[in-house]
């Protein structure tokens, strides 16, 4: 079976990123193996950036323009399925795949033409937990326990190679032919509905004591970013909101 003309690629998204020439690095990379959309959430030294655009070697040419957002929260709305790339386990329950595992889901999601990413820390920190609560899961590297520390680059440049590696044919056969795949809630979608959930909530006095809200709704993040809420499913959550705020309304009066 060949891939289906609408698949799409994965967005690289890089998080803070320091340096220019890092960036220039990863899109390099990222031409070799077929990936052309690269998104830099708040870069340290701005852009453009003339590190960047020496070390790319031409690859921005041939690419689609770089877009700059301020927040992680912005740069992933519109994407239906994002995977934090970090070599450090987070204490929150999220699903940790190897690449093959990612690949997979990338490529299934693709052909039905959802937009996906990859996402990955600055150079010094990596990614907050915030930043990860975001995403679907976790890639980790098979990397030696002892030295896990890897170049931005050379990070993109082996999930790229994963990508462009595993074409995923026979899963996406499998899986278009019964009907498993469905279009995927965006981040927006559900961000849209995750405050809806939160003002409900604040208004039903749930949130006690207050200070603990942002805890509360980030554990409610991850369980619905893991579920991988179909764009219906999103919309269908939102009516049950929706019906259950008007019916404390009518209890109240």
């Amino acid at each position: 079976m060949s891939m289906d003309p609408q698949n799409r690629e994965p967005i690289i998204l890089l998080s803070r990123p320091q340096m220019g020439e890092n960036i220039g690095a990863a899109a390099r990379v990222m031409r070799n193996f077929g990936l052309q959309e690269m998104r830099l959430i708040a870069p340290r030294d701005g852009w453009p950036n003339d590190k960047s655009t020496a070390m790319a070697a031409g690859a921005f040419l041939s690419m689609q323009p770089v877009r700059v957002f301020e927040d992680t929260a912005s740069a992933l709305g519109d994407l239906q399925l994002v995977f934090a790339v970090t070599a450090r386990l987070r204490d929150m329950d999220k699903p940790v795949l190897s690449l093959g595992q990612a690949m997979e889901k990338l490529h299934v999601a693709g052909a039905q033409n959802c937009k996906t990413g990859l996402l990955f820390g600055a150079e010094a920190s990596g990614l907050s937990n915030a930043d990860v609560a975001r995403c679907d899961g976790i890639i980790t590297y098979p990397v030696a326990s002892d030295f896990r520390s890897l170049n931005l680059a050379q990070a993109v440049a082996i999930a790229a190679y994963a990508w462009r590696e595993d074409d995923a044919d026979d899963v996406l056969e499998e899986r278009l032919q019964t009907g498993e795949v469905n279009s995927l809630a965006s981040g927006q979608e559900l961000d849209g509905m995750l405050e809806h959930l939160r003002l409900e909530l604040d208004a039903a006095g749930f949130f006690y004591p207050p200070e603990k809200q942002t805890v509360m709704m980030q554990n409610l993040q991850n369980m619905f970013v893991r579920a991988q809420l179909s764009t219906q499913e999103a919309r269908t959550f939102r009516g049950v909101i929706k019906s259950l705020s008007k019916g404390r309304g009518k209890s109240q009066s």
